[in-house]
C-alpha cells in the first residue's frame, strides 16, 4: 500500500491487515454520511464524522483543526494506533476522505492511503458491503508530532495560493455558505475536479505532475480546509513534496476584514 492511493482490488486483498475509515459527508446534508454508512459500508470500516472527528469548534473558519490532543483521543476511540496501516474512503472521489489522509500525514503517520474512486469503485468491483455499525476496539494513539504544513491568512503573501473550489465559487457567481463571494486576491483557480479522470479516479502521476509543474511555494485553499487536502494528495501522488494547506481557507478569509476578488482573474 502506497502513501497516497489504493485500488479496490488492493484493498480487498489486504482487508484483514488494514484499518478502514468511512468518511462520507455533504455540505448540503452533513447527516447523510452516517445514514448511508449504516445502509452499507466496506466490511470492518468505522464511520468518521468530518464535523465531530476531523474539525474543532468553528471560528472563524468552518473546519479548523482540532487540538492535537483531541485528535489523538479521537484516533484512539476509532481503534487506531500509530502502527496501523489505514485506508480512508468516501463517495466523492476522495474530496472528503483526503482530509483525514492529510491530517494523519501532517502528524507523521505515513501509512495511510485513500481508496481511489471511492466507495463506487468498491461496489463496481462486486465486492461485498455490510450494514449496521462497527464498534471499534479503543486503542491509544500517541501522535508522532504536532500538525505540520499548516499556514494561516497572514502567511500567504509569499506563496502561490491555489483555490481548489468549483470555478463558479472562485469567480463569485455562487456562494452557498460563506459571507462573501469571490476569492483571495492573487489566488489561482485549479478546481479539484482537475485531479480526476472521467471515471472519478485520480489521473496518472505524470499528468498531475504536468498540471502543477510550474507552481512552486504552494498553499492550498478551498472553502473550509477540507477539499484542499484532495489537491495535496494529488500533488504527493505526482511526486511532489507535501504542499502547505491554508486550513481556514475562504471560510476564514471571508469572515475577516480582508479584500475579496471577483471574476475569473487572480
Amino acid at each position: 500500500m502506497s502513501g497516497t492511493l489504493v485500488s479496490a482490488a488492493e484493498l480487498e486483498a489486504a482487508l484483514d491487515r488494514v484499518k478502514v475509515c468511512d468518511i462520507r459527508w455533504s455540505l448540503t446534508d452533513p447527516g447523510h454520511g452516517v445514514d448511508d454508512y449504516r445502509s452499507g459500508h466496506i466490511p470492518g470500516a468505522v464511520f468518521v464524522d468530518l464535523d465531530a472527528d476531523l474539525a474543532g469548534e468553528p471560528g472563524p473558519g468552518r473546519h479548523p483543526l482540532p487540538p492535537i490532543s483531541v485528535f489523538a483521543e479521537t484516533l484512539g476511540r476509532l481503534g487506531l494506533s500509530t502502527s496501523d496501516r489505514i485506508v480512508v474512503y468516501d463517495d466523492t472521489s476522495g474530496a472528503i476522505a483526503a482530509r483525514m489522509w492529510w491530517m494523519l500525514r501532517s502528524i507523521g503517520h505515513d501509512q495511510v492511503a485513500v481508496l481511489d474512486g471511492g466507495l463506487q469503485s468498491w461496489v463496481a468491483s462486486d465486492f461485498p458491503l455490510e450494514t449496521g455499525e462497527v464498534e471499534p476496539v479503543p486503542s491509544r494513539y500517541l501522535p508522532l508530532s504536532g500538525y505540520t504544513g499548516v499556514v494561516g491568512h497572514t502567511s500567504l503573501d509569499d506563496l502561490t495560493v491555489i483555490d481548489v473550489r468549483d470555478h463558479r465559487r472562485y469567480t463569485g457567481e455562487v456562494e452557498p455558505v460563506d459571507p462573501k463571494a469571490g476569492h483571495i486576491p492573487g489566488a489561482i483557480s485549479i478546481p479539484l475536479s482537475e485531479n480526476l479522470d472521467e471515471s472519478g479516479r485520480f489521473r496518472d502521476p505524470e499528468e498531475l505532475a504536468g498540471l502543477y509543474s510550474t507552481l512552486d511555494d504552494v498553499a492550498l485553499s478551498c472553502g473550509s480546509g477540507v477539499n484542499a487536502c484532495h489537491t495535496a494528495l494529488a500533488m504527493v501522488h505526482a511526486g511532489r513534496e507535501m504542499p502547505a494547506v491554508y486550513v481556514g481557507s475562504f471560510s476564514d478569509w471571508s469572515r475577516r476584514d480582508l479584500p475579496v476578488a471577483i471574476g475569473p482573474k487572480p
